[in-house]
């Protein structure tokens, strides 16, 4: 005899295509996941090293498009970092923070219905067990004189049946939801990491930095040679990236 008989389905009762069908449910949402937190699984420290890179050099328009191109939380959250680089620390915090909050559901999809098959299961199976139990012990008290132990064995193993099969089913949907969750909680602390470092970078080497005095000398004149004239001039910041304060020539007090 093999679970994988397919004489046993009709042996163990209408549970049995009930087990059936939440098995494939449970084997086609746990491929679907597994794929899923594949392609979002990316290597943080390099994509952030990357992006810094390209912020150096005052392109932000292309770090967010690399982020937009980029599968995974991680991309999300340095984009929303970056949308809003020109806010305050707090209102920073507060749009990274909606960013994680929006990619969890998104990680944690569908392995609501997993952890429900890996429990439903075994009280299916035992359902099954019980209605075959039911049905056996009144076909042997339907056979009167003629019913023999033979029998009452024969109805008993195939009212087990049931629940072999749900115990089968429940254990590698058990096994499944705990690998997914515990891949959705390396991507959670991915995300965390790279929330920090972003916004570290972001406070303090993207934003536009405070006009430095800048000494300038004064032409000479007639009078002798006067000391330099501190000049400030603040010039706009290019895409959100600090720019060199400009010096133009002073003049001094003869």
């Amino acid at each position: 005899m093999s679970l994988l008989d397919l004489t046993l389905l009709t042996k163990g009762g209408p549970v049995m295509w009930v087990l059936l069908v939440l098995g494939l449910v449970a084997l086609a949402v746990f491929a679907e996941r597994a794929l899923h937190l594949h392609r979002c699984q990316i290597r943080s420290t390099a994509f952030l090293a990357g992006i810094k890179n390209i912020l150096v050099k005052r392109r932000l328009i292309e770090a967010i498009t690399v982020c937009e191109e980029t599968p995974g939380p991680a991309a999300v959250i340095v984009k929303a970092a970056l949308l809003h680089h020109e806010a305050d620390e707090s209102q920073l915090r507060l749009a990274v923070q909606e960013a994680a909050l929006v990619e969890l559901p998104v990680l944690e999809r569908r392995m609501g219905a997993l952890a429900a098959i890996a429990q439903v299961a075994p009280l299916l199976g035992l359902l099954g067990t019980v209605l075959g139990m039911i049905r056996a012990f009144h076909d042997f008290q339907q056979g009167g004189n003629y019913a023999t132990p033979a029998a009452l064995a024969g109805g008993m193993w195939e009212a087990l049946i049931a629940s072999a099969f749900g115990l089968a089913v429940a254990v590698p949907a058990h096994l499944a939801f705990h690998f997914l969750r515990g891949r959705v909680r390396v991507l959670v602390h991915d995300m965390e990491w790279t929330a920090n470092e972003i916004m570290h970078f972001v406070l303090h080497d993207l934003r536009p930095v405070a006009s430095v005095p800048v000494p300038v000398p004064a032409p000479a004149s007639a009078a002798g040679s006067p000391a330099p004239v501190a000049v400030t001039v603040p010039v706009a910041p290019v895409g959100g990236v600090p720019a060199v304060p400009a010096a133009v020539p002073g003049k001094g007090t003869p």
